[in-house]
């Protein structure tokens, strides 16, 4: 039996990191995912003949080496892949109900795109090969 996650999706927030007592770095940032809705079968459609699309939001948790990498090169609106496993969690609140919760602990992030302020602000990373003579 495993727990692997597999998501591809846009970032939803600027990453926020924390640091818990005993000095773990914890990176949070919420991913969205969409998909086509469907309808018998098909593809569901809008008047003006787009595809009707669900998102869903996940919370995604990175740890350490991991999480600092994320928080200094994410930026909101990026394209990420990420590989983890779903963690739930339950706990009682102030009014001693029972809560829950599911997130994504990532166990891997790959840029699908880079931040905006890269494409600007470094112009020679952009992709030339169309430049290239042979």
């Amino acid at each position: 039996m495993q727990n692997i996650v597999i998501l591809a999706g846009n970032i939803g927030q600027t990453p926020e990191v924390r640091t818990t007592q005993s000095g773990t770095k914890i990176t949070n940032f919420s991913l969205a995912t969409s998909r086509a809705r469907l309808s018998e079968g098909r593809v569901l459609r809008d008047d003006n003949g787009y595809r009707v699309m669900d998102t869903e939001w996940h919370r995604i948790t990175c740890f350490n080496g991991l999480g600092k990498t994320v928080a200094e090169h994410c930026e909101k609106g990026m394209k990420v892949l990420v590989h983890g496993r779903i963690h739930y969690t339950k706990w009682i609140d102030s009014m001693g109900n029972d809560r829950y919760g599911c997130e994504i602990i990532a166990e891997k992030v790959d840029f699908l795109s880079r931040p905006k302020s890269a494409e600007t602000e470094n112009p020679e990373l952009v992709d030339r090969d169309d430049e290239i003579p042979f």
